[in-house]
């Protein structure tokens, strides 16, 4: 296995956990050694330009949303919510909240009223944060029932009159203040992140100011030389607890400097005005690209094409000979003239200057890896789950295997049980989930290893993850397969915009498809027919086993989204909903069989 490069940097402005103890204390600390660098970066929107606030600006601003925090007479230990898109206010109110000992409880803005009046019940919230009129009317009514709830403060003004509203121009208080050091035990309760589980109610999983200290900082153990150079994109959502460690905190502890994407829809654009150094994504994003540029090039002269492929398998053969995992050949001298006419292109694409592409989430297909790292993206995939704060492994530069989710950070210890299910101990193994003893003892056993559910092989210290436990489909006739692996494999058809493979206790699988709108558009009905679609999507599954095919498909009309149900708020397949609510169709495709 590849080592760590003995020349790295030690990063000077580098804070280490133990010298700050909580998340609270990593901010005053990066307050005091940086106060006059800038800290975060957003887009005005009324006139469109990017603007900077320093971490002297950012620590007046804390102290504003601190104060006004006190004025509510929450206790330590109280919990408060918040659901907003990224932005310096997410920041601003979670560290005010921290730095008086209160539990944060972030909520998905995309998110159903039912779930989200749930998760404020179940944690007794004594505030919620919210943008403004359109996320109340959704909610004023779930919220009619949610005891516990003092006030709803609003960034911007709402229609209502609900007497917990305040907007928050109002509930600020006027005047300065500076931030007040509090003496506080690093393994206190933080947050509460709800899970967004594909079957039943989430879960409340409690995570400490020292579980997540720790994980940001062995996590930024793996990368080079991160610091006050780096300029993190941060478009995930902070209520997920990638961005949140990965995208807000490692800066913190590395003195970089965030920039928060307007949007998904623009973020094409936001890649190239802000050329970010670091990218922290999920696949999808990278899927979409990769489908983008496919698709351009279908209209494109044979040539170009053939030229792309060839400068992606060059640059691809490049990067497996620097890992010391493939041979050298006179085709990588080639590789200065390809980047300079086909990659650097494709990079500007994403600003231009990245370094460091970070992808977790979910499994990262393998054509799409090999096409951006031959383009000289340096992707390294990652895996690990909420209950783990969140990351477990991740590839490194040095030891990068696509196929693989890399070694284990350090300090975390891994095995696989009798089943091949994944276990882990270390210190960012959760607290337990919030008043659910039960839940906690089937996931963390008694000596400690926590039960990832994840179907894994170890080999020579990288772990792949292989399957699902729970989502294995065992066919009538015994075999097993693996549904997200195809499901991968179907989507890179960029006609395929949602897929879900069916056949637990079937003779056959079959797949349900949701066709790119855009593309659909441009074929012939005869290409749209259930026949033809069924060939392609055998032709995208050709290197599975002979039982592992499509043989019959339909199509579904109305996308699976976040409001129908049919997703959850972090994008995965409610299988057990959709099944239900297409069993007829499902039914259809068996019948005569």
């Amino acid at each position: 296995m590849n080592k760590r490069p003995s020349n790295v940097e030690v990063n000077p402005d580098l804070i280490v956990p133990s010298e700050v103890r909580t998340l609270d204390g990593l901010f005053r600390e990066r307050v005091r050694r940086n106060p006059d660098i800038p800290a975060y970066r957003y887009c005005d929107a009324e006139s469109g330009e990017w603007r900077q606030l320093t971490w002297l600006e950012m620590a007046a601003a804390v102290a504003r949303w601190r104060a006004a925090l006190q004025n509510e007479g929450l206790m330590a230990g109280d919990r408060v919510a918040l659901m907003l898109r990224n932005g310096c206010e997410w920041v601003q109110f979670e560290q005010a909240a921290l730095g008086l000992g209160l539990v944060v409880v972030p909520l998905y803005v995309n998110d159903r009223p039912d779930n989200i009046a749930y998760i404020l019940q179940d944690t007794d919230a004594c505030l919620l944060l919210i943008e403004g009129d359109d996320q109340w009317q959704l909610l004023s009514e779930a919220l009619a029932s949610v005891m516990s709830l003092r006030h709803v403060v609003t960034l911007q003004p709402v229609q209502g009159d609900d007497e917990r509203l305040r907007l928050l121009a109002d509930w600020l208080p006027d005047g300065s203040s500076e931030l007040q050091r509090r003496e506080a035990d690093p393994g206190e309760l933080a947050t509460i992140v709800y899970t967004s589980g594909t079957v039943g109610r989430p879960k409340g999983v409690m995570l400490s100011h020292r579980n997540i200290l720790w994980n940001a900082y062995a996590s930024q153990l793996c990368v080079e030389n991160l610091g006050s150079q780096d300029l993190f994109l941060s478009f995930l959502p902070l209520s997920h607890m990638l961005e949140r460690m990965a995208g807000y905190y490692i800066p913190m502890i590395v003195g970089a400097e965030v920039a928060f994407a307007r949007s998904i829809p623009q973020l094409a654009e936001d890649l190239v005005q802000v050329r970010p150094t670091v990218l922290i994504s999920v696949p999808r994003i990278y899927e979409r690209i990769y489908a983008r540029i496919q698709a351009q090039l279908e209209s494109r002269p044979a040539y170009e094409r053939h030229l792309l492929n060839f400068a992606a398998y060059v640059g691809w053969s490049c990067f497996r000979f620097h890992q010391r995992a493939g041979h050298w050949s006179p085709l990588l001298l080639l590789t200065p003239v390809l980047r300079r006419l086909v990659a650097d292109k494709v990079m500007e694409r994403l600003g231009g200057r990245i370094r460091i592409a970070i992808c977790g989430g979910a499994p990262l297909s393998v054509s799409v890896a090999k096409f951006f790292i031959g383009m000289g993206l340096p992707v390294l995939q990652g895996y690990g789950m909420t209950e783990t704060s969140p990351v477990l492994n991740v590839n490194r530069p040095w030891n990068n295997d696509p196929l693989s989710v890399g070694p284990a950070l350090e300090d975390v210890e891994e095995a696989l049980s009798e089943q091949g299910e994944l276990l882990a101990r270390g210190p960012g193994i959760m607290l337990g989930y919030w008043r659910n003893e039960q839940a906690t003892r089937d996931t963390i056993d008694e000596d400690g290893w926590l039960h990832t559910g994840d179907i894994a092989r170890i080999d020579d210290g990288r772990v792949y993850i292989t399957g699902r436990l729970k989502d294995i489909i065992v066919m009538s006739n015994g075999e097993k397969v693996p549904p997200s692996d195809m499901e991968l494999a179907v989507t890179m058809d960029s006609l395929v915009e949602q897929v879900m493979v069916v056949g637990e206790g079937r003779p056959y699988l079959v797949a349900l498809l949701v066709l790119n709108e855009e593309k659909q558009s441009s074929l012939e009905v005869e290409a749209l027919g259930p026949e033809a679609l069924c060939r392609r999507v055998s032709r995208q599954l050709g290197s599975f086993p002979g039982y592992a095919q499509i043989r019959r498909v339909a199509v579904i009309d109305e996308p699976w989204t976040v409001d129908n149900s049919l997703l959850t708020p972090t994008l995965k397949l409610r299988r057990n909903r959709i099944i239900e609510c297409h069993r007829e169709v499902i039914d259809a495709l068996y019948d005569g069989h």
